[in-house]
């Protein structure tokens, strides 16, 4: 499994891809960068590719999901509950595709600010 680093500011988060067609596209298009937009406890931005929704995509994820959004052809990540959740669990407006997982404490994530400039690279 490859692994990419996502920078905003001072924080740095690494995350563990999997191996679908959506992270093919994405490591392709690396770097990638964007301005945070925020929807509950999620994070994205738009980026350069276009992927369909793929078979393992969910509406409801896991804290830490790394995922693409194919309706707004967005990069985004799942902290905590959105607008759409049911319970604790984040919940993307429509199904997402999902593409990995970000390892280890991703706490720091609440520094982020709307608009803030967040950057995406493949570690090495």
């Amino acid at each position: 499994m490859r692994k990419i680093s996502i920078s905003c500011g001072m924080v740095t988060f690494e995350a563990e891809l999997l191996d679908t067609m959506t992270t093919r596209l994405m490591l392709a298009a690396m770097p990638l960068g964007g301005e945070a937009n925020f929807w509950g406890d999620e994070i994205y931005f738009p980026v350069g590719f276009t992927a369909e929704v793929e078979e393992n995509a969910k509406e409801e994820v896991e804290l830490g999901t790394i995922g693409y959004w194919p309706p707004s052809k967005a990069f985004c990540m799942f902290f905590g509950p959105t607008p759409a959740s049911t319970s604790t669990k984040p919940r993307g407006y429509s199904a997402v595709n999902i593409c990995g997982q970000i390892l280890g404490d991703f706490s720091k994530w609440r520094t982020i600010s709307p608009g803030d400039k967040i950057k995406v690279n493949i570690l090495e």
